[in-house]
């Protein structure tokens, strides 16, 4: 059985999950969904997507479209992934779930209640580079002592992955912060303790564009994480896990150790791409009848989590 998708969001990560669903077996994406028509049109055209629209209640609206997929701005996220699992519809929505506690229950709560596959792009879980060292964990042969974090880009205009302009302005606790803090608990176990600063909030954008957090898990590790939206060097996410029997270093979908040794990931799982991955388990599950990694009851401790350092935030 082929199973239907219908993809809001038609921005770049839009097309990063179009790129990996090509590679999926039995899945096809019938509908797309953007802001603006004639984009949307082009990018219909290219993956040869028979319907577009605007409106994703209209795309809700078909009988054939068994799951959704969204990749819209952060603050039409829970709304959105309500909708969806109220038309009886599977939902995957892009991290963060939701930039309030309150709507990242409101939307398990719904999960609950329907019994369908929710899930939240919390790709960090799913790229080659983590999930070595999470089966190293696993098997008991590595244990996290320090994860030291650095989460940089260069965001003083409003403009997205591939540099055009952005609709909506982006968020470092609320986005940045949830991949460090929920991957944190993956691998080092429930989180007991977290603090936060941060720096001179942007006059134009209304968000601080540095920031400070640190984690402590149940287990004793701790955690640091660096963000800013200030970086004018190379960008993206740093990871560097210190444990008992070894040093890693991921960048993305490698991995290397403390000496920059490259390590071998490429059998890790049956491909190299985190977001393909990601979605060959959202398919999976809904095959399998069963929760999938990510999920929406999973992940919600992070927004616990980043609720409560938002809270401090706002105290000082």
């Amino acid at each position: 059985m082929t199973i239907k998708v219908a993809l809001a969001g038609a921005g770049a990560f839009g097309i990063k999950h179009l790129d990996g669903i090509k590679n999926i077996p039995d899945v096809e994406v019938v509908s797309v969904i953007g802001r603006e028509l004639d984009k949307t049109q082009e990018v219909a055209q290219k993956y040869g997507i028979g319907h577009i629209t605007t409106d994703l209640n209209e795309a809700l609206a078909l009988p054939e479209v068994d799951a959704v997929i969204l990749c819209t701005p952060t603050q039409m996220h829970a709304a959105q992934a309500q909708a969806a699992l109220k038309a009886g519809k599977h939902v995957q929505v892009e991290i963060p779930l939701a930039d309030s506690l309150a709507d990242a229950e409101a939307v398990a709560a719904l999960q609950q209640q329907t019994g369908l596959v929710a899930m939240v792009g919390h790709t960090r879980r799913f790229n080659p580079s983590h999930q070595y060292v999470h089966k190293k964990i696993a098997a008991g042969e590595f244990n996290v002592q320090q994860m030291d974090v650095q989460t940089y880009f260069f965001r003083r205009t409003n403009t997205n992955a591939l540099g055009q302009a952005r609709s909506w302005t982006d968020h470092l606790l609320w986005h940045h912060a949830a991949h460090t803090v929920d991957l944190f608990a993956y691998q080092a176990g429930e989180i007991v303790q977290a603090n936060a600063i941060q720096g001179p909030i942007h006059p134009t954008l209304g968000i601080a564009m540095d920031m400070s957090i640190q984690l402590k898990a149940k287990s004793g590790a701790i955690c640091t994480l660096s963000l800013s939206f200030n970086n004018d060097g190379p960008l993206g996410t740093f990871f560097r896990y210190i444990g008992d029997t070894a040093t890693y270093i991921a960048r993305y979908d490698d991995l290397v150790n403390g000496k920059e040794e490259a390590i071998d990931v490429s059998k890790v799982d049956v491909s190299m791409n985190g977001i393909e991955l990601q979605d060959r388990e959202f398919f999976a599950a809904i095959r399998e009848g069963r929760e999938p990694n990510s999920s929406v009851t999973q992940v919600l401790p992070c927004y616990r989590v980043l609720h409560a350092l938002e809270q401090q935030l706002n105290s000082h």
